[in-house]
């Protein structure tokens, strides 16, 4: 059949492509940004694959990509882009999405959605809500309506998974609150791919809400001392009664990647019990969903090996536009980028930062970095001594103060990598782009990575984070000035 993927750069969706083309289909991706799948390995295997550019917000761009297409899956959340109003883009996303699918003579949508529902007791969250809200939306388009509801997933480098793993890991005793005791049916994420691709071509499952789950029913306290025994570890966890979905997404973006934004909205959704209540996707598809553990050990295999299909992290939101400033987290490795133009040529820009340390110093509180080399000599770290090789020129391996040379290419690349004493690896990276309209111009992305060793590490990069943040950013801003008044 002619399938069309919303979200391929996404979780699931990157993991959903290619088990649609091994099945045999000729699978249409949609994106914002079609050279983010350029470097996907099944964008290069498969003559059966398309990729196609359109934004769910802009309708216009979604009738002529849908022309044609027998099956349409929908996996775009804007939650996951940290988007405070994902509600409204949600909404908005999906009835463009369904009028579109209309017009092109779509036969069938096959959406991911929560498990959850609105009792008495039990009011929605906000997410789970907007997450059922989509599937009514794309159900009036009157195309027929495959919606699996699912809690949450496990597997390497699910939102899901990475809370757990990281709370868990470094945490040997967790004050939680009262939500930890709420009920949820934890699936792996091979089981829910399983579900999608077997749902394109089977017409029982059309126009049916089916709820699917793992093999066991646990309260998220069991799931995270069932991490703990998968891991070998002996962790406790103490119930609190002042810890508010507030607190908690702080809690969990200084301890995990996942960043507040992303995280209190499911915080907020973990007060709901989220378990099967209807088994008409097992009758439909009888395999054995997979236990928890399994799925744990799975997840885990695939991290320690270093085969991470996709990640949370990864999705590419059609909603959020590129700041000129932002921190993020990907694989626990912290990210705090600039990014700004200058009226100065890339060779111009590339032969400040390459000066960079030894006489000619930081540009901005020199002071600072000195003081700081000075505190790294107490505690047996290298300090600022060693000054640098040659004034002018850098090539690899070349010591800078207390950083060295990781990696350097003429005009476009400098990568310096910490030799300091520090709870964990840090890099500074200056990345030049040239203008391709103007000679005269080019853009600087400045980047600072740390990836931390333990709680320690973590609560390193955040207590000092106010004072890099003004010595970083007023960097990047002296390096602009130093070339745009020397053009």
């Amino acid at each position: 059949m002619n399938i069309l993927v919303t979200g391929a750069t996404g979780y699931i969706g990157g993991r959903l492509v290619p088990r649609l083309l091994t099945a045999g289909h000729s699978v249409r991706c949609l994106a914002r940004n079609p050279d983010i799948l350029l470097d996907r390995p099944w964008s290069k295997e498969s003559h059966h694959l398309k990729v196609v550019t359109g934004d769910l917000l802009k309708p216009d761009t979604l009738v002529d990509a849908m022309s044609g297409i027998d099956v349409a899956y929908y996996l775009v959340h804007s939650m996951m882009a940290g988007e405070s109003s994902f509600e409204e883009h949600d909404r908005r996303a999906a009835e463009n999405f369904a009028r579109a699918a209309h017009q092109a003579g779509v036969k069938k949508i096959i959406y991911l959605g929560a498990l959850g529902s609105d009792t008495n007791e039990q009011r929605l969250s906000h997410h789970l809500k907007s997450r059922q809200e989509v599937g009514d939306i794309l159900r009036l388009s009157g195309i027929p309506v495959t919606e699996f509801r699912a809690a949450i997933i496990i597997g390497s480098g699910s939102v899901s998974f990475e809370i757990i793993r990281y709370l868990v890991d470094r945490l040997p005793v967790m004050l939680c609150p009262k939500w930890v005791l709420s009920r949820c049916q934890p699936i792996a994420v091979r089981d829910v791919l399983t579900y999608l691709v077997s749902a394109a071509d089977e017409p029982k499952c059309d126009g049916k809400i089916l709820e699917i789950g793992g093999k066991n029913v646990l309260t998220y306290h069991d799931v995270m001392l069932g991490y703990a025994k998968v891991q070998g570890l002996r962790r406790f966890l103490i119930s609190v009664p002042v810890l508010t979905p507030r607190l908690s997404s702080y809690w969990i973006d200084l301890i995990t990647p996942i960043p507040a934004s992303i995280a209190r909205p499911l915080v907020e959704g973990l007060k709901n019990d989220v378990v099967v209540r209807n088994d008409e996707a097992r009758k439909i598809f009888p395999f054995e969903p997979m236990s928890y553990e399994s799925a744990v050990r799975l997840a885990l295999d695939r991290v320690q090996q270093g085969n991470i299909e996709t990640i949370w992290s990864g999705t590419e939101s059609s909603i959020v536009r590129t700041p000129s400033q932002h921190m993020s987290v990907r694989e626990g490795m912290i990210a705090e980028e600039r990014h700004l133009p200058i009226h100065a040529s890339p060779q111009k820009v590339f032969s400040i930062v390459s000066r960079l340390g030894g006489q000619f110093g930081w540009l901005y509180a020199n002071w600072a970095w000195k003081l700081r080399g000075v505190m790294d000599r107490l505690v047996g770290g290298v300090g600022m001594r060693r000054g640098r090789r040659d004034p002018n020129s850098l090539r690899r391996g070349d010591a800078v103060d207390f950083w060295r040379v990781e990696t350097i290419k003429e005009n476009s690349l400098l990568r310096l990598r910490a030799e300091m004493k520090l709870p964990g690896e840090a890099w500074l990276q200056f990345k030049i782009d040239a203008d391709p309209e103007n000679s005269r111009r080019c853009y600087l992305t400045q980047t600072a990575f740390f990836e931390p060793r333990g709680l320690m590490g973590t609560l390193y990069w955040y207590l000092l984070y106010p004072v890099h943040r003004i010595i970083f950013s007023k960097l990047s801003v002296r390096i602009r000035m130093v070339a745009e008044g020397a053009k």
